[in-house]
């Protein structure tokens, strides 16, 4: 699209130019895809393994619910006491129809997993989402004649 300005050839072009728009657009596209993996959060707990594996959403509409090793509890990663755990889940959960998801270290006895689970059960949780580990895929050795 020109403008025409009346007299000869010599007209202004009215067309932006998306070039530099575009350079800084795939530079910001380049800065994201790099730092994204390293927001990733948590706490470092050692999870069970199981065959079948349901990814944890990357959403801010979640709450993960940490069980350590010892036995203390971390609602996302902040300190949470087993006699407080209720009033936050039922202010954090059910008020706020959020997702709750539970990480238990594989070490933690199966008595505190079934307490905090009832607990959580008594503050309005319906569904709970349990978090584990995808087990190794154990490579079949050849099965041959024994050598004599």
């Amino acid at each position: 699209m020109g403008m025409s300005t009346g007299g000869g050839g010599d007209g202004f072009l009215a067309e932006i130019n998306v070039t530099p728009f575009v350079d800084v657009m795939l530079v910001l596209l380049i800065i994201f895809m790099v730092t994204a993996p390293m927001m990733t959060q948590g706490l470092e707990v050692d999870l069970p393994k199981t065959q079948t594996v349901t990814t944890l959403p990357e959403t801010s509409e979640n709450l993960v619910l940490t069980i350590k090793k010892d036995g203390s509890l971390y609602l996302d990663e902040y300190p949470v006491s087993f006699d407080d755990l209720a009033q936050h889940v039922r202010r954090l959960v059910t008020d706020q129809k959020k997702l709750l998801f539970l990480r238990a270290d594989k070490d933690v006895p199966y008595g505190t997993v079934v307490r905090v689970m009832g607990s959580l059960k008594g503050a309005g949780v319906d569904k709970l989402g349990m978090v584990a580990e995808p087990e190794a895929v154990k490579e079949e050795k050849p099965q041959g004649r024994p050598k004599k």
